[in-house]
């Protein structure tokens, strides 16, 4: 390459050098070639701009807290108590049962002297959230099938006892933070939650 060539080479280089370094005017540009907003630019043409917020009022309750029970006899119906006649109540034989100290009511329909037949209810206070977490838990990882009956939630799933030819089963049912929760074997009388749910919420 000859001196002139040379020249001309260093000379359009600085050219390019020179261009792009130059600073991009103060809008940059968008990907279509069209000029972007700058950021510190703002619209007074909206009032929510400019107010200040307002404090969202606190859900008012719709209905009064419900009180939970405290005798297990009284939450069912005649008809329910006379599938349940003979069958002891709260046997101490199997615990604790009756009102906790958080007021929880436990109810155990069951003879020591059977090896399976029985049912345990409890009855105690459940907000939405924690219910939801559950109930959910049963449907989707538990096979167990839920609906709304009464204003409120109800699942229940029936099984083969694994060593008795009888049939277990459970069923829940949740309203106004209130959970009703049955487990049963081989003792599962007709009516029976609906009877507690009639009690509690009507």
């Amino acid at each position: 390459m000859n001196a002139r060539s040379f020249a001309a080479a260093t000379a359009l280089l600085l050219v390019v050098t020179l261009t792009a370094c130059t600073p991009a005017s103060e809008g940059s540009v968008n990907s279509s070639g069209s000029p972007k907003p700058s950021s510190s630019s703002s619209s007074t043409d909206d009032p929510d701009e400019t107010a200040s917020p307002s404090p969202s009022p606190s859900a008012t309750p719709t209905t009064k807290p419900i009180a939970l029970p405290t005798d297990c006899r009284a939450i069912l119906s005649e008809a329910v108590l006379a599938q349940l006649e003979g069958i002891p109540l709260n046997d101490a034989a199997f615990g604790p049962s009756g009102v906790g100290e958080n007021g929880t009511l436990t109810c155990i329909w069951a003879d020591p002297r059977a090896d399976t037949t029985g049912l345990t209810t409890t009855i105690s206070g459940m907000n939405r959230g924690r219910a939801l977490d559950l109930l959910n838990a049963l449907a989707n990882d538990e096979g167990f099938s839920c609906f709304t009956p009464d204003g409120g939630t109800r699942c229940e799933k029936t099984w083969p006892n694994e060593t008795y030819p009888v049939t277990d089963g459970r069923t829940l049912f949740w309203k106004d933070d209130v959970l009703i929760d049955t487990r049963y074997s081989n003792l599962a009388p007709d009516g029976y939650t609906s009877s507690i749910v009639e009690h509690l919420f009507d």
